[in-house]
């Protein structure tokens, strides 16, 4: 293992990155934004490449329009007035001074469904394919379904006829590198020679920008053969544009395969950790979010992901674990494959528990009565809703002849039907007992109880949603907390600067409307995504934007519980207002009552 520096000075005469291809559209915009490389991302399916190309993008995640517009469609300013212009965007979003200098940004991130002509066209491909949990055969529950790997890379030794570096994105088994060898190798066209590197991305959904603009590591592995180590170097020069070089660092590609895996087990045993002594915290009358913060003082463990839930969703956590637990079963390692599974099941128990807290406090009997449950997403920042705990609780709920009424502020009305059908949903029978609201007041107007879910900052009572309850810091903080140095953007600062500061003018219309503030300076990128952060993109809402917990208190049956599944409410303030609240990892009020 070396980081960059070493590394490069290994492999003299290593290719110069001009043409990246990604095959599959996720979080595409940020190697194009940071590079002056040309990214062309390939989708078979033209809807979901048509809405890359809109104003609407496949996934909500904050920051992101802002980055691919500006990539996508290119920058031209010229401002002829003398004076600088403050200018207003139509959905309140406030695009900032500009100056009357001039600057032209080519576009360099394009969409397309012609596969073949985009892997032709590559120096390098990443290989972003889905690799979702096998639903039958041999591994089922368990193992990776790789056939999207395997079929992308046999097309594109079929297309390739010249030398091309292939970089395995998805997240996979170890050692899956070698297979891709393997077809690569036993398929290609004469002449042909392709490089095989791992470059997993370690992404949190909410996050994603920030995490790619400011990584804590770059992880690169690759065969240890001069070719390998020159091809490792290629893709090395294209992240050291914004990246510092001490932060990529190369390794064996089995290794580099087993660290995303291991990073997202790691980072979900400790919420099914935390989600552990919530229960215990529940039985005994201490405070999980008190015992949290107490042991996340300890510089050994540290604060992160020791929030208690309702259980953790995504795509990545249970599907990465059950890698682990496949790969661990596959090598005859039982007992790591056994302890591995604890996270899984922790995670499915804390989902049960919390349902019959609820059943428990509405005397044992949810017939008939209504239910509204706020947030669909597995978490907020994100319309993700892949293995999200509001799945298991919407079933728990209509098994229970409960009547549930769903709001979520960014996830789409068919995602969500989608979601409960193949959770093993009859559709005409849900919607028999389910309905999706356009506003969190319908959903809880005449509601026995409101669950929250998704910790969406608009459902917060608190006046300060960042400190000390959330760990949601800004750009400014993480990167000085990361000690990047000055040259970390990705040309002279004035230039970004600029795109930076023209961005803000490319927002989609279906954003928030913030605050207009004038800025006294330029602000630099790290400013521009502190913006964001703080008002629209984080959706942190003004005074009238949040929720009006009064109004709700009105049009519900007494006797008005809300069940706070993210420890994000002020009980108190809502107890004042006649609510009943029981929250996640402190004793019921029940309890409570009994001991006062």
């Amino acid at each position: 293992m070396s980081t960059f520096p070493s590394s490069a000075t290994c492999a003299p005469g290593r290719k110069t990155i001009r043409k990246i291809t990604c095959l599959g559209s996720g979080f595409v915009g940020v190697t194009a934004f940071k590079s002056n490389v040309v990214v062309t991302v390939v989708d078979i399916d033209p809807v979901r490449i048509a809405a890359w190309q809109s104003e609407f993008l496949p996934i909500y995640e904050p920051g992101l329009y802002d980055v691919v517009a500006a990539a996508r469609d290119g920058i031209n300013l010229d401002q002829q007035s003398p004076d600088p212009v403050s200018i207003q965007s139509k959905n309140g979003r406030m695009n900032d001074s500009m100056d009357h200098n001039e600057f032209t940004r080519q576009p360099n991130l394009f969409f397309s469904t012609d596969v073949d002509k985009a892997i032709e066209d590559a120096d390098l491909i990443f290989v972003c394919v889905n690799t979702p949990t096998k639903r039958n055969g041999v591994g089922k529950g368990a193992a990776p379904n790789l056939g999207f790997v395997e079929a992308a890379t046999r097309n594109i030794a079929k297309v390739a006829t010249e030398n091309k570096i292939v970089v395995e994105k998805s997240t996979v088994p170890c050692r899956t590198a070698q297979y891709i060898r393997d077809i690569l190798s036993a398929n290609a066209q004469p002449g042909v020679r392709f490089d095989v590197l791992s470059n997993p991305e370690f992404l949190a959904e909410g996050t994603a920008i920030r995490d790619l603009l400011y990584p804590d590591r770059i992880i690169i592995g690759s065969m240890p053969t001069p070719a390998g180590y020159r091809a490792a170097s290629s893709l090395a020069d294209v992240y050291a544009q914004w990246v510092p070089q001490e932060r990529i660092i190369t390794m064996n590609l089995w290794s580099s395969e087993l660290s995303k895996l291991a990073s997202n087990a790691m980072l979900a045993q400790r919420i099914s950790s935390v989600n552990a002594l919530s229960a215990i915290c529940e039985a005994t009358g201490a405070k999980v979010d008190e015992v949290s913060y107490a042991c996340g003082l300890d510089s050994r463990i540290g604060p992160k992901m020791l929030k208690a839930g309702p259980g953790f969703g995504g795509s990545c956590f249970q599907k990465d674990i059950f890698n682990i637990v496949y790969l661990s079963e596959s090598l005859h390692l039982y007992e790591v494959a056994d302890y591995w599974r604890t996270i899984i099941n922790m995670n499915e128990y804390q989902k049960q528990r919390f349902t019959k807290r609820i059943i428990s406090c509405l005397f044992h009997n949810l017939t008939d009565k209504k239910i509204a449950v706020l947030g669909f997403a597995f978490k907020k920042d994100t319309s993700d809703t892949r293995e999200s705990p509001a799945i298991t609780l919407v079933r728990n709920f209509v098994a229970e002849m409960a009547q549930v009424a769903i709001y979520d502020p960014q996830v789409k009305e068919q995602q969500i039907w989608t979601e409960l059908v193949n959770d093993g949903g009859d559709l005409k029978h849900l919607k028999q007992s389910v309905c999706i609201c356009k506003t969190a007041y319908a959903a809880c107007a005449g509601a026995d109880a409101v669950v929250i879910v998704t910790e969406w900052d608009e459902f917060s009572n608190k006046s300060d949603l960042a400190r000390p309850e959330t760990t949601v810091t800004t750009l400014r903080e993480i990167s000085a907390n990361r000690s990047f140095p000055p040259r970390v953007l990705s040309g002279p600062d004035e230039l970004v600067d600029k795109l930076a500061r023209s961005t803000l003018s490319r927002s989609p219309p279906r954003r928030s409307k913030i605050e207009t503030r004038e800025w006294t300076h330029m602000p630099s990128i790290e400013e521009r995504f502190d913006s964001l952060d703080l008002a629209a993109e984080r959706k942190v809402p003004s005074e009238q934007l949040r929720l009006d917990w009064a109004r709700v208190a009105k049009d519900m049956r007494k006797p008005k519980y809300v069940f706070d599944g993210r420890g994000m409410l002020d009980a108190a303030e809502l107890e004042a207002l006649g609510f009943r609240v029981e929250v996640i990892g402190r004793a019921s009020a029940v309890s409570r009552d009994l001991h006062d």
